[in-house]
């Protein structure tokens, strides 16, 4: 049971550190709000990326390369 109870015995300290740094958090955003800004942070999409269709048969191409050397070893490899 002793490591039960160390188990508990940190949760409890992580506990209280994150009431701390909630507590600390807090107070930044109302010192923020309090000079007209706020502390948060706006979620930003990420862009999305666009691939070419000369891209993609480049990427399709080469694909297809290399199943084609896959399949000449495995080919040799039976033989």
């Amino acid at each position: 049971m002793t490591i039960l109870a160390a188990i508990r015995r940190e949760e409890r300290k992580l506990e209280k550190k994150l009431g701390q740094l909630q507590h600390r958090l807090n107070g930044m955003r109302t010192a923020a709000k309090a000079l007209g800004h706020t502390a948060e942070r706006e979620v930003v999409g990420a862009k999305k990326r666009v691939l070419s269709a000369a891209g993609r048969a480049a990427i399709v191409k080469a694909a297809k390369r290399r199943w084609a050397n896959v399949r000449k070893q495995a080919k040799k490899a039976v033989s």
